[in-house]
């Protein structure tokens, strides 16, 4: 009974600064006009910018991957130069680099969009890459060697015993390389792109002398968009992990 007339109290107190005090510590700028929309709009952005990205990478990551398993001494370093680069460089020193550098540089009118998703693939494929190759050396040299004796062609052994092991290693962490991208996601505000970040932070320059304290609730609601977009998919592939592992 205590704890009924507790969450009671709780609640008529949380209605009560929603529609007495809303206004002054900026909750209420979430339902004025558009904004909400607006910050729904900025997020489609986002993920728009990312699955595109990671549907790119995904091809050019495994023809990457299998690439770097070759033996050819020149395939390999190249190779190693191109991941160790992109994995040193930072992506926002990347993304200035594709927008300010080389599109200027070459007379090119790329988009702030375009550039973002030019440096996710550049970055995307180089991980998935190593990725793919850490999956493919982890198979046993036996089970090639096994396929051989047993008179499978090469092409065979590949599609009936490799791919199938190496998509179980391969699926879950690229999945978890999605969230990455998502979350990185938010360094292309600093070229122009109007995506969830820049949005929040343009209703509060709109908004600033309505709702002075409107940082905390927009930013919050970012801060909620970006977990309620980056939970489930880490949730899944870890799922997907320990159900193949078991």
């Amino acid at each position: 009974m205590r704890a009924s007339a507790i969450e009671l109290f709780s609640l008529s107190s949380l209605l009560s600064l929603q529609n007495t005090g809303g206004r002054e510590r900026g909750i209420g700028i979430l339902f004025d006009g558009n904004n909400f929309e607006r910050l729904m709009g900025g997020l489609f952005v986002t993920i728009r910018i990312s699955l595109l990205s990671a549907a790119l990478s995904l091809p050019l990551g495994i023809l990457f991957g299998m690439l770097m398993t070759r033996r050819n001494p020149l395939t390999k370093a190249l190779s190693r130069i191109y991941l160790d680069f992109i994995r040193i460089m930072p992506q926002l020193v990347l993304l200035f680099l594709v927008y300010f550098g080389t599109a200027r540089a070459f007379a090119l009118s790329l988009s702030g969009e375009l550039s973002a998703v030019i440096v996710f693939v550049l970055w995307g494929t180089a991980e998935l890459g190593d990725l793919v190759r850490g999956a493919l050396v982890s198979i046993p040299r036996i089970q090639y060697e096994s396929a051989a004796a047993l008179g499978l062609t090469p092409l065979q052994t590949a599609f009936f015993i490799i791919i199938p092991q190496t998509v179980r290693r391969l699926i879950p962490l690229a999945i978890n390389l999605v969230t990455r991208m998502v979350k990185t996601s938010s360094l292309v505000v600093l070229i122009g792109v109007v995506e969830v970040l820049k949005t929040g932070q343009q209703i509060i320059d709109a908004n600033r002398f309505r709702y002075p304290t409107a940082a905390l609730p927009i930013y919050g609601v970012i801060f909620l968009l970006y977990f309620l977009v980056c939970w489930p998919i880490s949730l899944f592939a870890g799922c997907l992990e320990k159900r193949w592992r078991d």
